[in-house]
């Protein structure tokens, strides 16, 4: 009698240990229990530095449109947000220059769009205009191209036409993380200049809203982690877990008892 009440108890003990507790599966928990809470964002980040491959969309404008056209791509003058800015943007060759009609090769490996735009004014007025054309002259990237890869819903590389994307945001975009991927420490590999860095962010605090990673750049790696109960097989829940160990545990009795008679 002793040894069915010693097999219960290691499948009660087995389902326990191996469940998902709910504070790794819930996004932005907070530290306390508050009735509303004011988050304060972390928007100062760091300005961007320009890479090779990246797409910068510029476009040239002036109170007479008609002077300005043959510094802009060809029929892109209306375009919006979206496909026609990377298909038709400036991309960074391996040399770190970008090549624009009239202009020619400019420098901005390193840079930031801020830093191209005034490039690009300093030039089109020193060579080609006077301060009353009133050009205007505007640089962003052409979108947001990372990988995200691991225990995400649909992993693989992904181009969003935003200037600005958080990691929630790129998680969602890809079907979200199920129940066996690992929220608390999600990896975000970046490129700097002088090669890659490794970040860890946890996904289930409010504290990562404030993070200097909550937003990914261009380039970026990110990688869902699982959970050590997936390589365990047991389940994802105390239920899943106990009935897969009775499974076993039974079918392992019935094994002993049909050789013990023969």
């Amino acid at each position: 009698m002793k040894y069915p009440a010693v097999l219960l108890l290691l499948v009660i003990l087995a389902s326990i240990s191996s469940c998902i507790p709910t504070k790794r599966l819930t996004y932005l928990q907070e530290t306390e229990q508050v009735n509303d809470s004011l988050i304060s964002v972390y928007q100062q980040q760091k300005p961007y530095r320009l890479q090779i491959s990246d797409v910068l969309s510029i476009r040239v404008k002036a109170l007479d449109q008609n002077l300005v056209e043959i510094f802009n791509p060809l029929g892109t003058a209306n375009t919006q947000l979206g496909e026609g800015f990377y298909y038709d943007g400036f991309a960074i060759d391996s040399h770190g220059n970008i090549r624009m009609p009239t202009l020619g090769e400019i420098n901005v490996l390193g840079r930031t769009t801020e830093e191209v735009r005034m490039i690009i004014e300093d030039r089109l007025l020193k060579d080609y205009f006077k301060k009353e054309a009133n050009i205007f002259v505007t640089v962003k990237l052409a979108g947001i191209r990372y990988t995200i890869v691991g225990e995400i819903a649909n992993s693989g590389i992904k181009n969003e036409f935003v200037e600005r994307l958080s990691v929630l945001d790129a998680i969602a975009n890809s079907g979200g993380v199920p129940l066996t991927g690992d929220l608390q420490d999600v990896v975000i590999i970046r490129k700097y200049p002088g090669g890659q860095r490794v970040h860890h962010v946890d996904l289930t605090t409010l504290d990562v809203m404030q993070s200097p990673y909550y937003y990914i750049q261009p380039n970026d790696l990110i990688v869902i982690n699982p959970l050590p109960q997936k390589s365990l097989g047991a389940g994802t829940t105390g239920l899943d877990t106990f009935r897969t160990i009775l499974t076993v545990l039974t079918t392992l009795t019935t094994t002993i008892l049909l050789f013990t008679r023969l």
